[in-house]
């Protein structure tokens, strides 16, 4: 297919439906077009909640009341069907009957769970990939302190992808231990790459346990449980359809929930608690790990949200951003400087086939030095763009952009009993971080279209 093609293919993606998101638009999301318009392309950050969700939601609070629930009094009863009903509706949008659903406080609680819980050894291994969100790269604080081995997979360095030939040795030289924990991003917060969910039967056929961090993929990816299958799922629900923050759940295959060892109890977590005797009895299903006091009165909202993406569908969603970000990848590839040296360098593959809705990039001057990029941050603000930047919590993606090696990062840490980004960048004498920028069901194309004005105006290119 000849450049030309491709573009009309692309713009043809953006365009086919593109009545359809107008309206959505102006329905759902209108407070980004007044009074100020707003350029919001952080969707990776936090997703945008539609009008109509907080609206129903506002209007079941102002018109019921509602308890406290595990009790059997009306109003703590009307909580917990409303719960509960929320609960199955989690389950049945990711096809998950063969789990057990946990609300937690977000993404991070689910994967704690897991961290705490998981019956490492000195003999377990806990292998994970270099790119992986810090709340995945901290359970191996759990493996250590038990002894175990903790093994990091890197990605490569050019597309940002996996090397099968690596992962599969890394996971094949620790297999045959019992309790060993397999741990993966189905889409990397940072770079957008989607990590084949294959490797979660490869890695289960080895003997392992495989937690699959789906916080960056389900918003805008289709994630069937009935034909994927890891023990532990972490999802933050803010991500998908914006509202309500704090609310996220890990789902548990039942086969392996009696796996997890839960070191404490809480309000909520038994079924019965002696004091005099020191016994307790924990709760047999979901109830052992949502400890206290549920959020009840903003679980309901999540029914609400999830009924919300199935009325426009995932696979439209799906399409739809995989049109937007070819077209915002084509246009920044297009920026260069007047002496015809690229100002923009985005991390990863430069097609979709295996990518997600975010782009990680750094910006270069006419010398080819890189920019800082907290100064891009403050003038997009200046021009209502919302965007992200620093490492986004992901210090593998970071390291291997920017070219950090292992010794000079464990001659960094061994030098210092503290530091911070600043300290760090100046002992390197290399950046950390990079630009994020992300699309979601509100984007439109002159969302884009202005981003990359504004890139041309402000560089003058």
């Amino acid at each position: 297919m000849d450049t030309n093609s491709q573009a009309e293919e692309i713009l043809s993606r953006i365009t086919d439906d593109q009545d359809f998101f107008k309206a959505l638009r102006s329905k759902e999301y209108s407070r980004l077009d007044t009074p100020v318009h707003q350029i919001y392309l952080d969707f990776t950050g936090g997703n945008l909640y539609p009008s109509s969700l907080i609206k129903k939601h506002h209007d079941a609070l102002l018109n019921g009341v509602f308890g406290n629930p595990h009790s059997i009094n009306p109003t703590s009863a009307r909580s917990s069907i409303l719960v509960e009903s929320a609960r199955e509706k989690v389950i049945e949008f990711f096809n998950a009957e063969e789990y057990l659903c946990v609300f937690t406080p977000n993404a991070t609680g689910a994967l704690k769970i897991v961290g705490e819980c998981y019956p490492f050894t000195s003999d377990s291994h806990y292998v994970l990939l270099s790119d992986n969100h810090n709340s995945v790269n901290g359970i191996r604080e759990f493996c250590k302190n038990h002894g175990g081995s903790v093994n990091y997979v890197p990605v490569q360095y050019e597309d940002l992808q996996i090397n099968d030939e690596i992962l599969k040795k890394a996971l094949t030289d620790n297999a045959g231990q019992s309790n060993s924990l397999f741990s993966f991003p189905a889409q990397s917060n940072v770079s957008g790459v989607k990590h084949s969910l294959d490797w979660i039967k490869f890695a289960q056929n080895l003997g392992y346990d495989v937690l699959l961090d789906a916080a960056a993929f389900v918003p805008t990816s289709r994630l069937n449980l009935k034909e994927v299958q890891p023990e532990f799922v972490s999802i933050s629900f803010y991500k998908i359809f914006g509202y309500p923050t704090g609310l996220g759940c890990l789902l548990i295959k039942k086969s392996v929930f009696d796996k997890l060892k839960k070191p404490w109890f809480a309000g909520g977590t038994v079924t019965m608690v002696s004091v005099t005797s020191q016994h307790s009895f924990l709760a047999g299903n979901h109830e052992r790990f949502e400890d206290g006091t549920l959020n009840y009165l903003d679980i309901p909202a999540l029914q609400n949200g999830l009924e919300f993406i199935e009325s426009i569908g995932m696979e439209r969603i799906n399409a739809r951003i995989k049109g937007l970000t070819q077209y915002l990848l084509d246009n920044l590839h297009a920026l260069h400087h007047k002496n015809g040296k690229p100002l923009v360098k985005v991390f990863g593959p430069h097609d979709m086939e295996q990518r997600g809705g975010n782009l990680v990039m750094n910006f270069f001057d006419e010398n080819g030095n890189t920019i800082d990029f907290e100064s891009i941050d403050v003038v997009a603000r200046d021009k209502n763009i919302s965007i992200r930047s620093g490492c986004f919590c992901n210090p593998g993606i970071d390291e291997i952009n920017n070219c950090i090696t292992n010794d000079e990062m464990a001659q960094y840490f061994t030098s210092r009993d503290k530091g911070d980004y600043h300290d760090m960048v100046k002992y390197l004498g290399k950046m950390r971080g990079a630009t994020r920028v992300s699309v979601g069901i509100a984007t439109s194309k002159e969302d884009l279209d202005a981003f990359i004005e504004f890139l041309k105006e402000h560089f003058k290119i």
